[in-house]
């Protein structure tokens, strides 16, 4: 007893600091965000950020800082629309601090001096305007370092050599800068994710990026390599050039300037034209909205399914573009891809011509908060979605340009990239491929015909395999984002004939206007997002209830805008699980005894991405793991282990 009188004090001194040096450390945290706050302009998007409150409470939690265990981690302040200068003595104070994302501003100058901070793990400057050279010795000491995104900037000068000392380096994303000199011998094996294309660089591509897809080079015209199937043998030449290879150069130079003079006085005939008929439409697709908001659909026993806007139309409604102009508004022609103001991004596909745009007949797909949806046949055969956009007036038309484009430069066989865009101050149209089998939602709910015969279980297995591969894909790509996909459900996957599925509207929530990004993406219906804001976290609750969803054959209620109709499938499963009745969970059409081990794995693995709290959920990439190591041989399952997850009755929600 007289033991515990002499403790006692101590313990309460023991308290007393450790409450006093908590509270010193928030307090230090919070004015050091105060002063990065204050080296901003148009720091409106940060105004949570006040004197006085506590970064890391839960009443007053402060938008774009990510906290473990009360402490500032990470900041995420992407597309905020920041400028002026990043303050990084105020960085340097926050102790706790791995993860910095000023991705898609408008900062300038040189790169920040960031490499002062050599505890970082992740450094995301994407899509600013930097610029000047960035010294090679920059990343020597920021040893922990693994993610580096500074793509889509103004950087010049060589590759900084030091980048090759980050023993831990997994992401290096260095494409759209105007980098040159030769690539620098990356030779670490923990390296995954690797683009340097759309520079200036030259020389030949080391042999160890042979493991990278040949995207990640193009636009380097001076890079030669088997990889890009150039040759070496010519470059390199030492010897000058002489005046008669300058006189010859200045020719072509001239004969080019000729040529493309000429292209561009028939374009901009051209535009004229095609600028008229596009008025057109958009003028009659307005008129008649009425009718294709009241098309008819074909009843299929279920009202949710109605609400969910699956398109069952008996007799699609057409509608024939006018032939005569109805316009004279000019067009422009600001380079490549452009024909007045349809703007291509895609490459890869065919520019439409004006006859085949004349004689387009158009039907409506859907309706969304967004806008409407049309299928635009040409007189050719082309056949093209029309996604009429009315609630994206959040950028400028620089910026909207840029971020289409950005998707737009995106391939993967399981996404469904935009072809064109054209732009409005008030409205805005982006066109798809059509795919001629439609949205997993529909053939899931709405087809009861061959196409949703085919959904057996290897079907659903290989079609969540896809998303899966899609979704890592873009979370790969567009990791400065918040919301890598955002709007991930059933209705925005379609599939292709022989079932490999293709994510569509991916990307678009630095488009939408900020009072309707809750309404609009999927991707806000993660219960943290409401409280905490939306992290890419959400991405895999939407994955983990496109799992449940095709196990169990029902349509989620979470997809509804009412409480009305669907099923909870977040609660049937935490039901299911805890009752140890897994298998009344699975559609009947898939229940057989020679797969039930794999359709629980796949099972828990839906469960543990829909946990409620975040930090319990699993993220994207355990997520795709445990996803792939199911297997099936000769159609029976032949999953690697025979449980991939810890029991979920017991609460847990990570990868043992």
């Amino acid at each position: 007893m007289a033991l515990d009188w002499h403790f006692h004090p101590f313990l309460f001194l023991f308290i007393t600091f450790t409450l006093q040096f908590s509270l010193t450390s928030s307090v230090s945290e919070s004015e050091s965000l105060i002063r990065l706050k204050k080296s901003f302009t148009n720091a409106g998007a940060i105004s949570s950020w006040l004197p006085g409150s506590v970064p890391c409470n839960k009443q007053t939690h402060w938008r774009g800082v990510v906290c473990f265990n009360g402490i500032v981690t990470g900041l995420q302040l992407e597309n905020m629309g920041l400028s002026g200068t990043i303050d990084v003595d105020a960085l340097a104070n926050l102790q706790g601090l791995r993860s910095v994302s000023f991705a898609y501003n408008y900062f300038t100058g040189t790169i920040p001096a960031l490499n002062r901070l050599g505890y970082l793990k992740a450094v995301y400057l994407t899509g600013n305007q930097f610029s000047g050279e960035i010294p090679s010795d920059f990343f020597l000491k920021m040893k922990s370092l693994k993610k580096v995104w500074i793509s889509d900037n103004n950087f010049s000068g060589g590759i900084p050599s030091s980048l090759a000392e980050l023993s831990r380096l997994s992401e290096l994303h260095l494409e759209n800068n105007q980098f040159s000199g030769t690539i620098p011998s990356i030779d670490q094996p923990t390296l995954m994710s690797f683009n340097v294309s759309n520079n200036k660089l030259d020389g030949e591509i080391p042999p160890n990026f042979a493991r990278f897809n040949s995207s990640s080079f193009r636009g380097n015209d001076g890079l030669c390599g088997e990889k890009i199937g150039k040759g070496c043998e010519l470059q390199g030449s030492s010897e000058p050039p002489t005046d008669v290879g300058v006189d010859a150069n200045m020719m072509v130079s001239d004969n080019k300037r000729n040529s493309v003079a000429m292209t561009v006085a028939g374009l901009v005939t051209l535009a004229v034209l095609l600028v008229s008929v596009i008025a057109v439409v958009i003028f009659r697709m307005r008129r008649r909205g009425k009718d294709f908001d009241a098309i008819e659909h074909r009843s299929s026993g279920d009202a949710a399914a109605l609400e969910a806007q699956v398109s069952l139309s008996n007799r699609p409604k057409e509608m024939e573009v006018a032939k005569k102009m109805g316009s004279g508004r000019k067009g422009s022609n600001n380079g490549r891809g452009v024909v007045g103001e349809l703007v291509f991004v895609n490459n890869e596909k065919s520019v439409f011509g004006l006859p085949d745009l004349m004689k387009a007949s158009a039907e409506v797909l859907g309706n969304g908060v967004l806008g409407s949806s049309y299928k635009t046949q040409m007189a050719n055969g082309v056949v093209v979605v029309v996604k009429r956009m009315r609630e994206m007036n959040t950028l400028s038309k620089s910026q909207f340009n840029a971020e289409i484009r950005k998707l737009g430069r995106l391939h993967h066989p399981h996404i469904l990239t935009p072809l064109a865009f054209h732009y409005q101050p008030d409205e805005k149209l982006l066109i798809y491929d059509f795919v001629p089998k439609g949205s997993l939602l529909y053939l899931l709910h709405g087809d009861r015909g061959p196409s949703h015969d085919e959904l057996s279980w290897s079907v659903r297995l290989k079609i969540v395999q896809g998303i899966a591969k899609g979704l890592g894909y873009l979370h790969t790509e567009l990791a400065p984002s918040n919301l890598p996909h955002g709007n991930l459900k059933s209705s925005n996957v379609f599939l292709s004939n022989d079932n490999e599925p293709l994510l569509s509207e991916f990307g678009l929530s630095p488009l939408i206007s900020p009072p309707l990004l809750a309404q609009a993406l999927f991707g806000y219906e993660a219960p943290e997002a409401a409280e905490f804001g939306v992290s890419p976290k959400c991405d895999v609750y939407c994955l983990g209830i496109i799992i449940l969803e095709i196990l169990s054959g029902k349509l989620p209620s979470q997809y509804l805008n009412n409480a009305r109709g669907g099923t909870d499938v977040v609660r049937w499963v935490e039901s299911a699980i805890s009752d140890g009745r897994e298998t009344d969970f699975l559609d009947p059409e898939i229940g057989s005894s020679k797969n039930s081990r794999c359709q629980k794995q796949l099972l828990g693995i839906g469960a543990a991405c829909v946990k409620r709290n975040p930090e319990q959920r699993l993220d994207i990439t355990q997520a795709i793991q445990l996803i792939q190591e199911i297997e099936l041989e000769d159609g029976d399952c032949a999953g690697r282990t025979t449980q991939v997850l810890p029991s979920l009755r017991d609460g847990y929600a990570d990868a043992s």
